[in-house]
């Protein structure tokens, strides 16, 4: 009888009619390996584990900066796509899209210069608001590509620098915003630009994070003690703002309430400073609850990063002072007032691309980083970006001071109320979520038909 046996390749039919014993014998030896014959075939034949060897440093070599990207993603980091991969244009995504807004708000501001010579006060009207919303547009992009280049540069620098450069150049955009409308002497949409950021993030950002994570994850949860401690800042930065605007209504002057301001400024800057080292070094456990997980390196490298950072920020610029530029006759055509506008719509355009990732973050469950998101930019708003927009109002020659309207107060005294009470236990869900937004838009309501 003839015996078949499984070898790394087939033997002529004159093997296959060996005796038993010589049949087994070549099976053994087959079986280890060692054949007697036909050594070439057996060269050619790979092994098992050369297979798999190869077939892992090929796709450890391949799937590198993938690697990377999923870590990223673990960690709840979002950012922006670069055009799928620069160049390659079905990849393209919203943001990147958004990018066409910048030439076209040019064009409009060029058109309107000419619309001016000619005397068209309809025509000027008309192009002011298109260049208010196609600038405002263009903002959201460039937002996005600072927040990516200042995470990438966080990478390079270490948690401790790194954690500096992100509460640093996390509102940088407002605060280009700002000091744009500032140096226009429109202190109103100064204040009304930082009053919206506040009960923004406070509300519409928290409520939709809340709102999308609890419909997807049904609780969630978070640090107790980070919110109690935002919370706490929260109100020292309400108490610090409700102050000058007090000292106004007792009878106080023009002049002596922006000496008022200067201090409470310096003040609030000391606890913002304070508040960095609290939770940057001393406490950073309590409000980086993701540090423990795997460490993750840059994607870009410093020099592009510092690159895209700089560009970014001189569009910002650019894009800022055609908004300011058309803000007026905006108004007049779109029958907007300017706390309206300030309140709602700069702010929203201002935060764009955190409202996007707090959303994003909490949707995979990782509701401390929406939290610390949302609230810590409010933070940030009222404790540096506003006392600061003070103390260079007074540098430039047009002061600014901290009394702000009473409707003003009072939606972020009532907003900052809202967040202590869904926080207080340290979970949240989608009904809460939709209570912020409730708030929130009864708020735009109000300020839209602000006299």
């Amino acid at each position: 009888m003839s015996s078949e046996r499984k070898g790394p390749a087939k033997k002529p039919n004159a093997r296959e009619e060996q005796p038993d014993e010589t049949a087994a014998d070549d099976a053994k030896k087959a079986m280890a390996g060692k054949p007697e014959d036909d050594d070439s075939k057996e060269e050619s034949v790979p092994k098992p584990e050369d297979i798999d060897s190869g077939a892992e440093e090929t796709e450890e070599g391949d799937s590198g900066e993938e690697e990377q990207k999923t870590a990223r993603k673990k960690k709840g980091v979002v950012a922006p796509g670069l055009g799928g991969g620069l160049g390659i244009l079905p990849k393209i995504s919203l943001m990147d899209a958004m990018f066409i807004f910048i030439p076209i708000a040019f064009i409009l501001e060029f058109l309107k210069l000419q619309a001016e010579g000619s005397g068209g006060e309809d025509t000027v009207n008309l192009l002011s608001a298109g260049i208010f919303l196609t600038s405002a547009l263009g903002i959201i992009p460039l937002a996005g590509y600072m927040g990516r280049a200042t995470e990438e540069l966080a990478y390079h620098s270490g948690p401790g620098i790194g954690g500096l450069l992100n509460v640093t150049f996390g509102n940088a955009t407002e605060l280009i915003l700002a000091f744009s409308a500032l140096r226009a002497g429109l202190e109103t949409l100064v204040k009304a630009s930082l009053t919206g950021s506040i009960i923004g993030n406070l509300l519409l950002v928290l409520g939709l994070s809340m709102l999308a994570g609890g419909a997807k994850h049904k609780e969630q949860k978070f640090s107790p003690k980070a919110a109690g401690t935002y919370n706490s800042l929260m109100a020292m930065a309400l108490i610090g703002m409700v102050i000058p605007a007090l000292f106004v209504s007792t009878g106080g002057t023009s002049v002596t309430v922006e000496n008022v301001s200067l201090g409470v400024s310096v003040i609030l800057l000391v606890i913002y400073a304070l508040a960095m080292v609290f939770s940057l070094h001393t406490h950073k456990h309590i409000f980086n609850p993701l540090a423990e997980e795997e460490s993750v390196h840059a994607l870009w490298s410093r020099k592009k990063a510092m690159l895209v950072l700089a560009l970014c920020t001189l569009g910002v610029a650019c894009m800022s002072e055609l908004l300011v530029g058309s803000v007026e006759a905006s108004a007049k055509f779109l029958g907007l007032n300017d706390l309206f506008i300030g309140v709602v719509i700069v702010a929203v355009i201002g935060n764009a691309a955190e409202h996007s990732t707090a959303i994003l973050v909490a949707l995979k469950n990782k509701m401390d980083l929406a939290f610390n998101i949302a609230t810590g930019s409010s933070a940030q708003i009222a404790l540096f970006v506003a006392p600061l927009l003070v103390l260079v109002g007074f540098a430039i020659g047009n002061p600014m001071n901290l009394a702000f309207e009473i409707f003003e107060l009072a939606a972020m005294g009532l907003s900052v109320a809202a967040v202590i009470m869904v926080t207080q236990d340290g979970e949240s869900n989608w009904f809460e979520g939709a209570l912020l937004l409730a708030v929130y838009v009864m708020m735009a309501i109000v300020f839209f038909f602000h006299p």
